[in-house]
């Protein structure tokens, strides 16, 4: 089958840097190929100065992720049978764009690290040298937000980010609900803090853009509103029904 791209181009150090469209035609594509292996045919193929990030191609790294069709997904997980033959791509929205697909990751990392994504336990480790053990329940309570690939899929997907890009973001706010709701982490009340200002946890609408966003396929909107649960309550204690948790079996 013949498929033909779209593709939102932007080169800053052109004569005429502005963005514009640019259509490329590919023949004896399978319905099975992915978007990214036609992405690089196109690159190798037709146009090498056609710019994109990719890494793993396996769903893991997240760099490839770009709007396809006006959603917001990983190349690399997409079939060319999912998407037709006429396949418009264009880098995420929201965030500032240095050449065709690939955007300013920067801002992104900038509220990933605001929300302090890391373990914080002051207590002397355990006297036997092992780890910090949890029970099943417990490591339930945050093994959905743990799956976060940090792609950005989510937050370029949010009406509220494209509007003030100083709101952490969905994606920042999945980080900081798998620290809040482990039992091992003693900063709940600074991270509750954080999200808790103008720019945090309330700028979420719940529009539910984010959660179809997410190739990691986690309950982004729920996980948000239990963050703001928890900033109301004080406490992450008794937020989360274990009954109700997503499974991804």
């Amino acid at each position: 089958m013949d498929v033909t791209f779209r593709i939102r181009r932007y080169n800053p150090e052109s004569s005429n840097p502005k963005p514009y469209w640019q259509e490329f035609v590919l023949k004896d594509v399978e319905p099975t190929n992915r978007v990214l292996e036609m992405l690089h045919r196109i690159k190798w193929e037709q146009d090498g100065t056609l710019a994109f990030r990719r890494s793993c191609s396996s769903g893991v790294c997240g760099s490839d992720a770009m709007r396809v069709n006006g959603r917001n997904a990983l190349a690399c997980k997409l079939l060319i049978r999912d998407v037709g033959d006429r396949i418009q791509v264009e880098p995420l929205l929201g965030l500032p764009v240095i050449k065709d697909l690939i955007v300013d990751m920067e801002p992104f990392f900038e509220h990933y690290r605001s929300v302090m994504p890391y373990l914080i336990n002051n207590d002397p480790p355990p006297a036997n040298g092992r780890e910090r053990l949890q029970s099943q329940e417990e490591k339930d309570l945050i093994t959905d937000t743990t799956n976060c690939i940090l792609c950005a899929a989510c937050t370029a997907s949010c009406p509220s980010f494209w509007a003030n890009g100083q709101y952490v973001g969905p994606a920042a706010i999945v980080q900081a609900h798998r620290f809040i709701f482990d039992t091992r982490d003693q900063a709940t009340q600074e991270r509750l803090g954080i999200l808790g200002e103008p720019n945090g946890v309330w700028r979420c609408r719940a529009i539910f853009n984010c959660t179809p966003a997410c190739p990691r396929h986690i309950s982004v909107t729920r996980a948000i509103g239990e963050v703001k649960l928890a900033i109301r309550k004080g406490s992450r204690e008794g937020i989360i029904d274990p009954a109700t948790i997503p499974t991804h079996e």
